[in-house]
């Protein structure tokens, strides 16, 4: 008899996103004529940059013509997306990272979670608190964890609270830590790192051999030229960090489907005979086995983001929900809620009102105003009493909806 993988078993009732799909489908087949707002995942509403549009309808036209017909690519990724991103991303910072280094993928999504696919068992694994779910149950799914306590933590994680005591960024453990998940613009309140705070996580990481994931998916919201947009202008990282980027957020390409992991030649590991491991190696091996790569139209798309007129138009839709982000901080602020994030991030974390649970606010919100956002506990324990709103939508349904909640909820 076929058995299966029981650590599934271990995850909680549901992944938090399509829990929250499950309460908005009851509320929407019971009230077919209320319009609905949804603030809540992080998905975009504005078109794909025309030199994106561009690149792939000429890509699409190339598909058709025995000459210029594109089949299987390289698992990696083209070379000519990889050397442009090297370039734009990196050598214009100051990181010495090369285009051997970048790997392109379909999404961080994906990445953060198949990383673990090149580690062991062994590891003692720390998250934040509040935290990205995949980070979790990943983890999960890999037999890297325990069951879960009634706060949902689960046992053989490191779980760093990331509270306004500490401006939302993790201190640095007393305890030694192998795999470390830092997200910067912080996913889900809106944080942000300086630079001082990363090369403080780099030393740890450095002193104990330790690999720090960084997800940086949404460095582009960043307007700050005092903050840092990778991890590696931090001296050191190259030694210590795997770096995970998007095309989803600043270029429109969650229905798309871009992104890319960068694993540097310098990081290495340790193996039970106690050699070190090159994890770039691993990496590449762990893609070219279980990865077909990213379609050439696609990738044509994303080499479009670093032309001249991408970059303008990539700029113009970062603006836009930066725009969207301040609205809500502002008109919140105004209601006499306590509101966190949505500078430098497309997040607003925002404090529940008269002491409301987050999934009471969630139900709330939904019933009395027909918006939807995200209750912070689904964030992790300490995100309980938090709600996370996104700006991702257009500008019309961010003007409505800060009407609407301002109407119900004067603190």
């Amino acid at each position: 008899m076929a058995t299966i993988n029981e650590n599934y078993l271990k995850l909680k009732a549901g992944y938090l996103f399509p829990e929250i799909a499950r309460r908005v489908n009851v509320f929407a087949e019971a009230n077919p004529d209320e319009k609905l707002i949804r603030l809540g995942i992080g998905d975009v509403t504005e078109p794909l940059p025309e030199a994106c549009r561009t690149a792939m309808i000429q890509a699409v036209q190339e598909m058709g013509d025995r000459s210029t017909f594109m089949g299987y690519g390289p698992e990696q990724g083209y070379a000519w997306l990889r050397e442009k991103i090297a370039a734009h991303d990196f050598h214009a910072r100051g990181c010495e990272i090369e285009p051997g280094e970048i790997f392109i993928s379909d999404g961080s999504k994906c990445d953060t979670g198949n990383i673990l696919d090149i580690f062991g068992r062994n590891n003692t694994i720390a998250v934040t608190d509040p935290v990205y779910p995949v980070y979790v149950d990943t983890n999960v799914m890999a037999g890297h964890t325990g069951p879960a306590n009634q706060a949902g933590e689960y046992q053989g994680l490191v779980y760093l609270p990331i509270t306004a005591q500490n401006n939302f960024t993790a201190e640095i453990p007393d305890q030694k830590i192998d795999l470390i998940y830092l997200c910067f613009p912080n996913n889900p309140t809106g944080a942000v790192a300086t630079k001082a705070h990363l090369q403080a996580w780099v030393d740890y990481a450095k002193t104990h051999r330790s690999i720090i994931f960084f997800d940086a998916a949404y460095e582009a919201f960043i307007t700050n030229p005092e903050l840092p947009h990778s991890i590696y202008e931090i001296e050191g990282a190259r030694d210590c960090a795997i770096e995970f980027r998007s095309f989803s957020k600043n270029a429109g390409f969650t229905g798309t489907r871009c992104a890319f992991t960068v694993v540097p030649k310098t990081l290495s590991a340790k193996a039970t005979d106690g050699s070190d491991v090159e994890l770039w190696k691993l990496w590449n091996r762990r893609q070219s086995t279980k990865f077909n790569g990213v379609s050439y139209v696609v990738q044509r798309g994303a080499e479009a983001v670093y032309s001249p007129e991408g970059q303008a138009q990539v700029r113009e839709l970062v603006s836009f929900y930066l725009e969207n982000a301040n609205m809500i901080r502002e008109q919140l602020t105004a209601a006499g809620m306590r509101v966190y994030g949505g500078v430098d991030a497309p997040y607003v974390w925002v404090q529940t009102p008269n002491n409301l649970s987050s999934w009471e606010f969630f139900d709330k919100l939904l019933h009395t105003c027909h918006v939807v956002g995200t209750p912070g506990s689904g964030f992790g324990a300490a995100g309980e009493g938090y709600f996370r709103i996104s700006a991702f939508n257009s500008r019309e349904n961010v003007e409505e909806a800060m009407k609407r909640i301002t109407e119900k909820f004067k603190v």
